[in-house]
């Protein structure tokens, strides 16, 4: 069976849900305003696609690889990247509510959140060297295990991160996120 293959197309408020969504390789695409949540998505390549708008949560993603890819104003709820293809992962999220998700074991060097909400978010065992956190909202998320290395978090918050279960070396956290790193201890900081 030939694999289908869809290139420089615009999908503009398509709701996936009640229409078919071909799997296949999808390169060069823009989604916007699109409904995909709840959709399974394994083994389907993105490449180069920009989702705008779109509600992707609860989206099955085995072996579904996302090369070169940004999301932004997304919402992408309880998604397990984990799943996703091993080598072909490369994503931007801006402006995106990923509350829930997993990107537990993936290796994320320099990858960019910006302005995103991180509700509950599992980051254990992640490579996140050199990740620009910018201006997000880390809530109960789970960090250990995890590799921040070079990390940028000056502009985030909420974060609870344990120096002693996690690799921050050389990391830049802002003063007013100092309270975050020190969390266990349960001290006041004043």
């Amino acid at each position: 069976m030939e694999k289908t293959y869809i290139e420089d197309k615009d999908f503009d408020q398509a709701d996936f849900t009640e229409i078919i969504f071909e799997k296949g390789d999808y390169e060069n695409c823009n989604f916007t305003n699109c409904n995909l949540a709840n959709l399974d998505l394994s083994k389907i390549s993105f490449t180069e696609c920009k989702f705008t708008g779109c509600n992707i949560s609860l989206a099955k993603l085995t072996r579904t690889a996302f090369k070169d890819c940004t999301f932004k104003d997304c919402k992408l709820l309880g998604l397990h990247f984990e799943d996703c293809h091993e080598l072909f992962f490369t994503v931007e999220f801006n402006n995106c509510l990923l509350n829930l998700s997993s990107f537990y074991k993936r290796k994320l060097k320099k990858i960019i959140f910006k302005d995103c909400c991180l509700h509950e978010v599992d980051f254990t065992q992640t490579d996140l060297s050199n990740a620009l956190f910018d201006n997000c909202d880390l809530a109960r998320a789970i960090f250990d295990n995890t590799i921040l290395e070079k990390a940028d978090l000056r502009t985030s918050y909420n974060y609870s991160i344990d120096p002693e279960t996690n690799r921050i070396k050389k990391a830049s956290f802002s003063l007013t996120g100092i309270a975050g790193l020190l969390d266990k201890y349960d001290i006041e900081i004043e």
